[in-house]
């Protein structure tokens, strides 16, 4: 079994050799103060919340999908479900999440996954010049402009968020 220490230095190492991979020259940041929710990142990073990407697992038909929300918007499933002509969609839970991808939950990052997740970006997003998303921990993180997120995870940007 690994330390918490090494797997965090593991998770937030492939988040950085996926970015490295794609040509993103988006520089990863460490902070003592912890991200786990949208407030404590927008303290630590020093941005309102609507500028923190909170990053999110879904299961849609029993596969995995990421949704990419502005901080302070919630995901509609029910829009989800319409948008993938799914039958069933549901948030994964933390044990799921971190089985599958390696990453726990208030640090699940938009990239870094061992499988191409399809991946929706919520259209608010778009809005910033820059958002700041999680890189494999609750301490790391790092800025991405939404439309650069758009081509490196070959997501779709739709209207995702609940009314």
């Amino acid at each position: 079994m690994k330390n918490t220490e090494t797997h965090l230095n593991e998770a937030v190492e492939k988040v950085k050799e996926f970015l490295e991979k794609k040509g993103c020259d988006c520089e990863i940041f460490y902070t003592r103060d912890t991200i786990f929710t949208v407030e404590d990142a927008s303290r630590a990073v020093g941005v309102p919340p609507e500028e923190i990407l909170k990053s999110l697992m879904l299961l849609v038909d029993g596969i995995p999908v990421l949704a990419l929300m502005s901080g302070t918007n919630r995901v509609d499933l029910k829009k989800i479900k319409r948008f993938l002509n799914a039958r069933k969609v549901r948030m994964a839970d933390p044990g799921y999440v971190y089985d599958y991808s390696g990453y726990r939950i208030g640090g699940v990052p938009p990239v870094g996954y061992p499988d191409r997740l399809t991946t929706l970006i919520d259209e608010d997003l778009f809005n910033f010049p820059t958002v700041w998303a999680a890189a494999g921990n609750d301490h790391s993180f790092f800025p991405v402009r939404p439309s650069k997120l758009l081509e490196i995870t070959y997501g779709d940007k739709c209207d995702i968020r609940k009314e």
